[in-house]
């Protein structure tokens, strides 16, 4: 996000490399979706009861269904030709089973890459060494996945629009269009020959990273003034995040804490017993208790708004995850707004000083509300310095 505001010319550059990432996204959709198909019976098989009605808990499969299973089978060899790219099986590892499917209802595995590796340049030949001509990628190389996707297109819209595949993935309760890197109603624009992400589809791609990655931006501060913004992106795993951060406690002016209220309903992958919200309840409430960051502003971002008000317009009930939410009304106002006081309220009781609480509700596709509330940050910032030297 802050590469796109603030670095354009640098982020066109690694359009090649987020293409990759997106075909990463798509493919493993499909696997989910594949996966989700072995769950249901074929329609020949399924149970009667005495009166010949028929009694099923999945709906049934065609052989229609399985020729476009066994059609896109290939994308899993895609899929994991990719992810070989960016994580390479160190020696001792076991390279991943092609032929493991997912629990039913659950998510795959998911890939991560270490922030410090340079996981971009992986992906430059896939692109015609990552030349771009025209706005538009060379298509002449015989080992871009992109070829594959292209001509696998027709089977995937078909798959996807199937309504048996929509009613098993309803009954199994899994949301393909409320996750991040979700494309697979763009799937015609982005298989199609010569396709260069655009802004959008590069902030909506998934991919998961550890550890620290630094960005340096010069910021238009107005009246001629320019000035410099260092930016550390934490990401990891949940037993790695305090450790990641104390290098960077010292002389900091400001932390920005993304909670992704949207995974109300999920579990960490790390630890399946813990829902990822309440987790960041724990994690928030650790973060304003911190001594070292006693004098420090912390901005909340209860990110991902956009996926958490479709969940729950869907009817998928907060009150089933967050005990405490009891029997509020489960629409987004009071949903959202009771979320927004859980935070301030664990501010409140854990913080060792008395603190302003700054609570945004975003959604990392919407640039230009991210930039007014980051360009109010900036203002906040300014007079806060000018405070500290005596000049205001």
């Amino acid at each position: 996000m802050f590469q796109l505001m603030h670095s354009p010319k640098v982020f066109a550059n690694e359009r090649a490399s987020w293409r990759a990432i997106i075909y990463l996204n798509i493919v493993r959709s499909l696997h989910l979706i594949m996966d989700a198909m072995a769950q249901a019976p074929m329609k020949d098989d399924l149970l009667q009861d005495g009166d010949g009605t028929t009694v099923q808990e999945f709906p049934g499969l065609s052989q229609e269904h399985l020729m476009l299973k066994r059609r896109l089978s290939p994308l899993v060899q895609v899929e994991s030709a990719l992810i070989r790219r960016l994580s390479p099986v160190q020696h001792g590892e076991r390279e991943p089973d092609e032929s493991e499917e997912s629990p039913c209802g659950a998510s795959l595995k998911e890939v991560a890459v270490n922030a410090a590796a340079q996981w971009k340049e992986c992906f430059r030949s896939l692109a015609g060494s990552g030349r771009i001509l025209k706005n538009e990628l060379d298509w002449d190389d015989p080992n871009d996945p992109g070829r594959l996707l292209h001509c696998c297109s027709g089977d995937m819209i078909k798959l996807w629009k199937d309504p048996s595949i929509q009613q098993l993935l309803k009954k199994l309760e899994i949301h393909m269009e409320n996750h991040a890197g979700f494309f697979l109603n763009a799937l015609e624009r982005v298989t199609a020959p010569g396709y260069l992400p655009t802004d959008d589809d590069i902030l909506r791609a998934r991919l998961k990273t550890l550890g620290v990655s630094e960005h340096r931006f010069r910021v238009n501060a107005g009246v001629g003034l320019v000035k410099d913004w260092r930016v550390y992106d934490v990401g990891g795993q949940r037993c790695q995040v305090t450790a990641a951060w104390v290098p960077y406690f010292d002389d900091v002016d400001a932390i920005i804490f993304l909670a992704p209220i949207s995974a109300f309903d999920q579990m960490l992958e790390e630890d399946p017993k813990v829902n990822r919200l309440l987790d960041s309840f724990q994690l928030w409430s650790s973060l304003v208790a911190n001594e070292l960051l006693s004098d420090t502003k912390i901005i909340l971002f209860l990110n991902k708004y956009d996926i958490f008000k479709a969940k729950i317009e869907a009817g998928v009930r907060l009150a089933d995850y967050v005990t405490s939410y009891k029997e509020r009304p489960n629409d987004v106002p009071s949903t959202s707004e009771y979320l927004k006081r859980k935070f301030a309220m664990l501010m409140k009781t854990h913080s060792i000083k008395p603190r302003i609480f700054h609570c945004h509700f975003t959604t990392v596709t919407d640039t230009a509300s991210t930039t007014y509330i980051l360009g109010h940050l900036q203002n906040t910032l300014m007079h806060q310095n000018l405070e500290d030297c005596s000049l205001t």
